[in-house]
Order: C-alpha cells, then structure tokens, then sequence
C-alpha cells in the first residue's frame, strides 16, 4: 500500500467521523404546538360539509372539454384513405410511405 493510499483513507476516515459527529439530537418539544379552537366540533363539520358545494374535486385539465365537430366521419375516412394510395402519408406500424 502507497503512502497516498494510506493517507487518503485516514482523511476520508475522518472525514467520516467529523460528519457523524455534526448530528444533532432531536428535541420533540419544538415540533409540538399547542392550539386553541374557539370553534365547536359542529360549526368545523359544518363548514367542512359545504366544501364540495364551493369547490372543485377534479383537477384542473383533467377533464375534457366538450367538442362538437362538424366533420363528416365518412369523408374524414376516404380523404385519408385517398392520402395513403399516393404516398402522402404513411400507412402500417412501420410508418415508412
């Protein structure tokens, strides 16, 4: 083993070290609040019940919109076909014209 080597581990050894002595306790005390309602158990349950009255359960652009096309479907069809017999576009899973 090279003097490099050796001395590399013992840095990163100790590097180690250092960064798990860095950890600090946790003290629960500081995540607890303490919290007093002036409201009834009745007035929160019905406020809670007017909520699907006021506000929307579907996220926005999830929901289609309606389109109502004015396209005929037989003439969609036989433009498309008419593209595929002159090489316009392509045809098959192979996608080559």
């Amino acid at each position: 083993m090279t003097t490099f080597t050796r001395l590399f581990s013992a840095a990163a050894l100790v590097t180690v070290a250092a960064t798990g002595a860095h950890a600090a306790d946790l003290d629960p005390a500081q995540f607890a609040t303490k919290f007093e309602g002036n409201r009834t158990r009745a007035e929160v349950a019905a406020e809670a019940a007017q909520v699907p009255m006021t506000r929307s359960q579907i996220p926005s652009g999830s929901k289609p919109e309606a389109y109502k096309s004015v396209a005929d479907r037989a003439l969609i069809r036989s433009q498309a076909a008419d593209a595929v017999r002159m090489g316009q576009i392509s045809s098959g899973e192979t996608g080559t014209r």
